[in-house]
């Protein structure tokens, strides 16, 4: 919540615009094993698990941001229900309570997100196949396209919200900042503010190639059984996800034109999950990236972007 994380390598830093106006900033180390760190360059395989990484690091970002407006609640005594139920859990979980509560935040998130985005395609699509066309390929395709169309549908409804309206706009702060320190420009709000809001290592472009790239996987997957079908379905999104992982990465070190009008559509996409942010939303930006980039000395010795910038990540402003 009105905030940005940034990460560099195997450390990232949320910084926050709090109530009182003032910027708080938290770095952390996210360093994994020995094991891990070389399962992490296996082609494919990484990008499994490096989802899940990133999935841990914007929970625990989220409740960082969270804090600093539940103490403002209470301090306003706007939500003493909340307070008696946090004191609840607090008192049965002790220091295990946090970890807790984003567990099962993180689990409640995946279900609803599998019954929104798979089950509620497949049930479309298994109705297609049942009055129109057996046709599996064709099949395969409308439940993609219905599948892109509900995810669109579900961006363009949660941007009219307020808060999510704030949340995009961070966005846009995240990838004007790294476009920036990319395009060797300096580090401040003046040339932050022309930069670009869209970036072709953006999680949103990452969602649609997810997508795109399944209707592909699906039309492979051709069984009689219903609910087999739906948990082949299930059981390929890790693969789907290493494979679009693999694009992202690509696409994000290289200006080949074909690589380029490729990333095309998930740039257009960014139109609805980034906006222009305010100097206020820019300044917390940079903070993020000054927390764990030293983006002087990239612009000294870089010309070009090189890979080092490459590994400068943002994942979407914390909500």
């Amino acid at each position: 919540m009105e905030g940005v994380m940034m990460r560099n390598n195997n450390r990232y830093a949320v910084a926050v615009r709090k109530p009182d106006k003032k910027i708080e900033v938290d770095i952390q180390d996210c360093s994994s094993s020995d094991i891990m760190n070389k399962i992490k360059k296996i082609p494919f395989v990484r990008g499994i698990f490096n989802f899940i990484d990133s999935l841990v690091v914007g929970m625990k970002s989220l409740s960082f941001s969270a804090q600093f407006f539940e103490e403002e609640d209470e301090a306003q005594g706007n939500d003493e229900s909340d307070k008696n139920e946090k004191t609840w859990i607090e008192k049965t979980f002790k220091d295990k309570a946090e970890g807790i509560v984003m567990a099962f935040t993180v689990i409640i998130a995946v279900v609803l997100a599998l019954l929104l985005f798979c089950g509620l395609p497949f049930v479309l699509a298994e109705v297609i196949r049942s009055y129109l066309t057996d046709n599996y390929f064709i099949v395969a395709t409308i439940e993609g396209i219905i599948r892109i169309v509900i995810f669109i549908a579900y961006v363009v409804l949660i941007s009219f919200m307020e808060d999510i309206k704030r949340v995009f706009m961070y966005h846009g702060a995240e990838h004007k900042c790294i476009n920036c320190i990319e395009n060797g420009l300096e580090l401040n709000v003046e040339n932050v503010r022309k930069s670009s809001k869209q970036h072709k290592r953006c999680g949103t472009s990452f969602l649609l190639i997810v997508m795109v790239i399944s209707i592909i996987f699906l039309m492979f997957i051709n069984v009689e059984h219903r609910l087999l079908r739906l948990l082949l379905r299930l059981a390929v999104i890790p693969i789907i996800a290493g494979v679009s992982y693999e694009f992202i990465k690509l696409a994000g070190n290289s200006d080949n034109f074909f690589i380029n009008a490729l990333s095309k559509p998930g740039m257009w996409l960014q139109n609805l999950t980034t906006k222009e942010p305010d100097d206020d939303m820019i300044e917390v930006a940079i903070v993020s990236v000054e927390a764990v980039f030293d983006w002087k000395k990239y612009l000294k010795e870089n010309s070009n972007m090189s890979e080092d910038s490459g590994n400068l990540n943002c994942s979407g402003a914390e909500k």
